[in-house]
């Protein structure tokens, strides 16, 4: 007798296992079809509070782009960069975690690829408990990688972890074709995005850092000494003798330009700290917004402040940080630091260079962590943010709120899941407003508040001390007296002690 369900079993019984290989071309697949996302025109949805946006067209103007002709005869700089459009193949393994995890990595890699500018043509995913210690992806995987780069037609390999000098170079040698690794792909963002004379100094010493150990020579030009009459010419005795050869020469080079970058940020350090200082002076609270890259910092900076500050749906487009003035809800002055945003496994080279900017988050009174909800795994970049944060000294003290961004796009699900998981932690949606008012109120909430009682009449010419009050203080009463301001109210011991000394007496 036939029975529908034990038919059904056997059906499902003689279904085959797919191999790790087809798993891993499925995944490629969906990467490969969301390729082209990451930066595209329109994508970036502006609110009336993000301001006239001037900065985003000349960051628009410097990206490269497909399609023009590389015939042209006179050209700007800004052209030949255009034309200069990579076309990349994505490479990745996966053997701890899961293929979801592996996907998710590797989209965030095509993200990161098309921010720099690049075309993303092909994917190759690897299966592999450890990466070889000879070209990464084991020989004969790395022979079929230089199959599918001639076929795709790239000049570009980018992969999915941080490779050794030596692991580079077998690889190269391999594909034939240039082969960068995702610090390098993060550190080229970098360089493009920053603006301010502090940030470029800390990108390029960190490109310097990375670089220094990877150096190679083509051929036998770095391996030619350059001493003898070729190497002093014009500089006479001395300078002859066996000499260096050109790595060694650049290899020093490199050196002397990180020794210079170095006392160059360290010159800068003083300003920010007369700045820093002066806020805790006039015991201003100071608040900082990070998180990953993407999740909407900038967009929330703009909705709290009408700041204006650039908002481009890419990765890293916020570098240089940006401090705006704020009021709570009940009158009180704090600042509002946007900073630049977290990735996984981001450079060291980077957090040691940015040091002194990532310092903004441990000297502040509240962190307001933002985290994109729609996200397809919040869990992971919030615990990508934290692990920043620990090499950050200080940080980790600092009071944090979670603010669950993008909430008109994320599922119910998710934000659920995720509010069970953070206590203390807010929905918002920074480009329709939804739950800012919410926030403006946790922050009102969580800020310091002053801690010396007054009770003063403050003379009338002394209004300036009445301004600072109301500013920096919390006022339980006022009251207009013959001979001032009469207030009670609790402020700063600073702002205290000038109000007692100006104090009239009471009638």
């Amino acid at each position: 007798m036939n029975d529908p369900q034990h038919t059904t079993r056997e059906t499902e019984a003689v279904v085959p296992a797919r191999t790790p290989q087809e798993v891993a071309d499925d995944v490629v697949a969906r990467v490969l079809a969301r390729a082209g996302t990451a930066v595209h025109d329109g994508a970036t949805v502006h609110s009336s509070y993000d301001g006239d946006q001037l900065d985003l067209e000349e960051r628009t103007s410097l990206r490269r782009v497909a399609g023009l002709s590389t015939e042209l005869e006179d050209v700007t700089e800004v052209e030949y960069r255009q034309l200069r459009l990579e076309k990349v193949v994505l490479v990745g393994l996966f053997g701890q975690g899961s293929a979801e995890d592996a996907e998710i990595s590797l989209r965030e890699l095509a993200a990161l690829a098309e921010t720099a500018g690049s075309e993303v043509l092909d994917g190759l995913l690897q299966k592999r408990r450890t990466p070889d210690p000879g070209t990464y992806l084991g020989s004969g995987k790395a022979a079929e990688l230089a199959q599918l780069v001639a076929s795709a037609g790239a000049d570009t390999v980018v992969v999915d972890g941080e490779l050794a000098p030596s692991q580079r170079r077998a690889l190269e040698d391999i594909v034939r074709v240039k082969v960068v690794d995702r610090t390098a792909l993060i550190l080229d963002i970098f360089a493009q995005h920053a603006k301010s004379r502090e940030g470029k100094a800390q990108v390029e010493l960190a490109q310097l850092e990375y670089l220094l150990p990877r150096l190679r020579g083509w051929g036998e030009s770095m391996s030619r000494q350059a001493g003898g009459q070729v190497g002093g010419a014009g500089a006479g005795m001395g300078s002859r003798g066996p000499g260096e050869t050109k790595i060694e020469l650049d290899r020093r080079r490199i050196r002397n330009r990180m020794a210079k970058l170095r006392r160059e940020i360290a010159a800068m350090e003083p300003a920010r700290l007369t700045k820093r200082a002066s806020r805790k002076k006039h015991a201003i609270p100071s608040v900082a917004i990070a998180g990953y890259t993407n999740a909407g910092k900038s967009s929330l900076l703009n909705r709290l402040t009408n700041a204006g500050v650039l908002v481009e749906n890419a990765l890293f487009a916020t570098l240089d940080p940006t401090v705006r003035r704020a009021e709570t809800t009940d009158g009180r002055v704090y600042t509002l630091a946007d900073t630049v945003g977290f990735v996984r496994a981001l450079p060291h080279q980077l957090v040691e260079a940015f040091r002194s900017t990532l310092e903004e988050v441990a000297d502040a009174d509240l962190i307001l962590h933002v985290v994109d909800a729609s996200h397809p795994d919040p869990e992971g970049q919030i615990a990508a943010v934290r692990h920043v944060f620990a090499d950050i000294p200080g940080a980790m003290d600092v009071p944090e709120i979670i603010v669950l961004n993008k909430a008109d796009m994320a599922s119910a699900e998710a934000i659920a899941r995720l509010r069970s998981r953070e206590v203390h932690s807010v929905v918002v949606s920074a480009h329709t407003g939804e739950g800012i008012e919410e926030l403006q109120a946790l922050v009102a909430d969580q800020l310091p508040r002053p801690g010396v009682a007054v009770d003063v009449v403050v003379p009338y010419h002394r209004g300036d001390l009445v301004s600072r009050v109301h500013e920096h203080g919390d006022i339980e009463s006022e009251e207009h007296v013959a001979h001032g301001t009469a207030l009670r109210a609790r402020v700063d011991a600073g702002l205290a002690a000038e109000l007692e000394a100006a104090a009239q007496p009471r009638a």
